[in-house]
């Protein structure tokens, strides 16, 4: 085959059609096209993304790249520019119509394709364009159909791999089996957890670990880390599946080998979530599995339109069954076995979530929730720790520290303060006291703040304190309770009733009791003075002794 000249155009990318490309090969073997190629290369072989009829002298601004360009050469001057301007717009073959124009295609037009390495075709003067386009396309629905039918069946053999009693090695034999290569899982240091399919010759199994590297999560500047770069996608790029982002990773830096970076990233995902390559002939793809640092390796001899979907539908499968959580032994698991069997709380809240966590309180809003409204509402505020009560309430427990919490459509919010393991009893009775003060005060979310007072009395005295002042009132717990809403609501019976659910007149009838049990006894042996809790000092200092009882 000629060599192209060191002055031949450098093609542009071609953009990636949203259907699979149809091998020129494939077109030439329709017989009632009658088609012909003339010149050009044929290995590797062509593909064709789209088919585009221009008559201009030069149709380069109006070409994508990858396409078939079909033309009777109406404005042909100068074959050898038209070819270089062909191949420099990334066209993937030029097919040539006979007649009326031309009698035989151009031998300087055959002579420039061959020195460009365009393929060129002879379209018979009894095939129309319109013909070829649509046999294109035709060949374009038959890939297509048989990509989903391919894809379908691999879904449901690594469906039912997933349900196996040892799912992680069955999805990787039933990936290998579907792919014809070897599917393996890494651990986060790179060890090999599992595998399946044929072997790797060496520089593939270095290749494949470099590029795993590329998607494993790691510090920027981590010994061995790998910075990616972001080029545009091949021609080879197969669609994206759903969902997924517009990110595309090259391979490993300083390795030689030809590449096809071509995996989209995850959407809002920090880092890469998957790569490609190929080394020693093979073609090669890694990506992230879970959040436990995992790669899920591939190597396969060819690259077929539906892998990567393929391998999308095994990567939930793994990112599932290798979850925190799954299988005997997890970290969450063992963590509530051993406070089960007594194990102190701050031994094991690292495991569980953290060391410093934050109880929060809601109650359905005016609108209701829907059946699955609980388990909605701690997968958005990011946690599985959820306890729905009878009356509706719901406590979620956050393994982390926090002083803002979102509003939730539908509910009503109240948020502790940060404890540590030993003080999430504290966290919650806070976050129920500021759910009842969001309710009273119709907002959706209240966060209890402490106050600079109490940080200026140490915590014992001010109990011991609080018992003195309220033991009147140690028997009644529904006067305490009362007196607190009554005191946080600024003396409000309406706000107040409407904070505990009772009517205004129990309210009035609870404070004049709780004013009769506070008030001075007289000195004479007559009826005890009751308590103004009109008094500002007076409700100042009911308050900080409500608030400073345990």
């Amino acid at each position: 085959m000629p060599t192209v000249p060191e002055c031949a155009p450098t093609p542009l990318t071609p953009q990636t059609a949203p259907t699979p490309p149809v091998p020129l090969g494939a077109l030439l073997a329709r017989e009632d096209l009658g088609l012909r190629r003339i010149a050009g290369p044929g290995d590797p072989e062509p593909v064709v993304h789209w088919v585009h009829t221009s008559e201009m002298a030069d149709p380069y601004p109006y070409l994508l790249g990858g396409e078939l360009l079909l033309s009777a050469g109406v404005q042909l001057a100068d074959p050898d520019t038209y070819v270089a301007r062909l191949v420099e717009a990334g066209a993937a073959a030029l097919g040539f119509g006979v007649a009326p124009v031309h009698d035989t295609v151009p031998a300087g037009l055959v002579a420039a394709c061959d020195r460009y390495g365009l393929p060129l075709v002879e379209v018979p003067p009894r095939t129309p364009f319109t013909a070829v386009a649509r046999a294109v396309w035709q060949l374009m629905a038959l890939a297509r159909h048989h990509e989903l039918r391919r894809v379908a069946r691999a879904q449901q053999g690594l469906a039912t791999a997933a349900a196996r009693p040892d799912p992680v090695p069955a999805v990787l034999g039933q990936l290998a089996s579907r792919l014809g290569g070897r599917a393996v899982l890494l651990a986060a240091d790179g060890t090999e957890l599992a595998a399946a399919g044929r072997p790797l010759s060496g520089p593939a199994a270095r290749a494949l670990g470099k590029l795993a590297a590329v998607v494993r999560p790691a510090a920027p500047d981590a010994p061995g880390a790998v910075r990616p770069k972001a080029p545009a996608p091949g021609p080879q790029a197969p669609a994206a599946a759903p969902g997924s982002g517009e990110g595309r990773v090259a391979p490993p830096t300083g390795h030689t080998g030809p590449s096809a970076p071509d995996l989209p990233a995850a959407p809002g995902a920090k880092g890469v979530s998957a790569a490609s390559d190929t080394a020693d002939g093979t073609r090669l793809a890694a990506y992230a599995v879970g959040s436990r640092g995992l790669v899920l390796g591939l190597a396969t001899p060819d690259r077929e339109p539906g892998d990567h979907t393929v391998a999308g539908v095994a990567v939930v499968l793994l990112s599932l069954l290798t979850a925190p959580g799954q299988g005997g032994g997890s970290g969450r698991d063992a963590a509530l076995v051993r406070l089960l069997l007594g194990a102190d709380p701050a031994a094991t809240a690292a495991e569980l979530g953290g060391d410093r966590w934050t109880a929060v309180r809601a109650r359905p809003g005016r609108g209701g929730t829907t059946p699955f409204a609980t388990a909605a509402l701690g997968a958005a505020l990011g946690s599985p720790l959820v306890d729905p009560a009878p009356d509706g309430t719901v406590r979620v427990l956050l393994p982390r520290a926090v002083d803002e919490v979102p509003a939730q459509p539908g509910w009503v919010l109240g948020v502790g303060g940060p404890a540590g393991p030993g003080g999430l009893a504290d966290s919650d009775t806070q976050a129920a006291r500021a759910l009842d003060t969001a309710t009273a005060a119709r907002r959706d979310v209240a966060v209890h703040r402490p106050g600079p007072l109490t940080a200026l009395v140490p915590p014992a005295e001010a109990a011991a304190h609080a018992r003195t002042l309220l033991a009147p009132l140690a028997d009644a717990p529904a006067l305490r309770e009362t007196l607190r809403a009554w005191l946080s609501l600024h003396g409000s019976w309406d706000r107040t009733a409407a904070a505990l659910g009772i009517h205004r007149n129990t309210v009035r009838q609870r404070i004049a009791r709780c004013a009769a049990l506070l008030g001075t006894p007289a000195s004479d042996g007559t009826a005890a003075v009751p308590a103004d809790l009109d008094d500002a000092d007076i409700r100042a200092e009911l308050w900080f002794a409500l608030r400073s009882l345990p």
